[in-house]
């Protein structure tokens, strides 16, 4: 039986950083400005004329709002947002899904595309199918079609890129790591799809490049019933523990997840193997390799 053993070492800093206008990071409580001309954002209270933090995170200005983006919360959902979720409840006419919001979000029946991509009213017999569509445990990718009231979610998968997720691994991230971008389906040269969702979950898989080429009409992945599991490559396995293991290193170093940032790290990661990728002193290295050619771009 061997013993992997690693002595500490300083940590060095990284030359491009030096310089930088550090960040406004605060604690509940601590006062962020007694000057009144500010308006209060979130994450803020006043307290006669001061503006006080009432969560732990970063201070945001714009303009003369003032707003706390706090390092750790649950999802905050907005219209338009790629989410990846599990369905937890089979109901009336709806599945109940995990988001990781503060309450399970809602997939009507309504919402999704039957099969063979005919349109026309949910019958009877579609709301007794619905668990040969989604099951309790199953995974899906939706975007978010509207806010309840009490904040709950409202989603949708009638479009070819969402719907049920297999043959992948998943990933939970702090949602504040995930950037806002034009898309969040990224198919990645290494032969991996990732989809970042919005709400914190990531989800990796193999790269389908015949399934990219249909259209509506020929397929939808949320109505494929009872469709036998594809064998994966041992290849296709490598990219995928790779490609993980390089999200929970930028995760861990404090990194944005975004089509860049994962290919930089994936480069990073190829003079390791996989098994390393999993070792502070490595993990901290790609993390500044990746910052470093981060800031190049700027």
């Amino acid at each position: 039986m061997s013993v992997d053993v690693r002595l500490p070492k300083k940590r060095k800093k990284i030359e491009s950083l030096v310089g930088l206008e550090p960040k406004h990071i605060v604690s509940p409580g601590d006062v962020i400005t007694e000057d009144t001309g500010y308006m209060r954002g979130h994450g803020t209270y006043v307290d006669g004329d001061k503006l006080i933090a009432s969560v732990a995170g970063v201070v945001e200005r714009v303009n003369k709002l003032i707003c706390v983006r706090p390092f750790k919360t649950r999802y905050n959902g907005e219209v338009g947002d790629v989410v990846v979720g599990r369905i937890t409840e089979v109901g009336q006419k709806r599945w109940k899904v995990e988001t990781f919001s503060r309450l399970d979000s809602v997939l009507l029946l309504s919402s999704v595309n039957l099969p063979g991509g005919e349109l026309r009213r949910r019958s009877a017999e579609d709301e007794l199918m619905m668990r040969h569509f989604l099951a309790e445990g199953d995974l899906i990718s939706a975007e978010v079609q509207s806010v309840y009231s009490d904040g709950s979610l409202s989603l949708h998968t009638r479009s070819l890129k969402y719907g049920k997720l297999r043959e992948g691994t998943l990933v939970q991230v702090p949602p504040s790591l995930v950037k806002r971008c034009k898309t969040h389906f990224l198919n990645l040269p290494c032969g991996a799809t990732v989809i970042l969702g919005n709400n914190g979950y990531v989800w990796i898989c193999p790269l389908n490049t015949e399934e990219a080429m249909l259209t509506d009409e020929q397929t939808d992945r949320l109505t494929i019933v009872n469709e036998p599991p594809k064998q994966i490559l041992d290849s296709d396995r490598e990219t995928i523990a790779r490609l993980r293991n390089c999200i929970v290193t930028l995760t861990d170093n404090g990194v944005m997840l975004f089509n860049t940032s994962l290919q930089y790290a994936y480069d990073a990661s190829m003079k390791h193997s996989v098994k390393d990728l999993l070792k502070p002193e490595i993990q901290e290295e790609i993390a500044d390799t990746v910052r470093q050619r981060l800031m190049q771009e700027m």
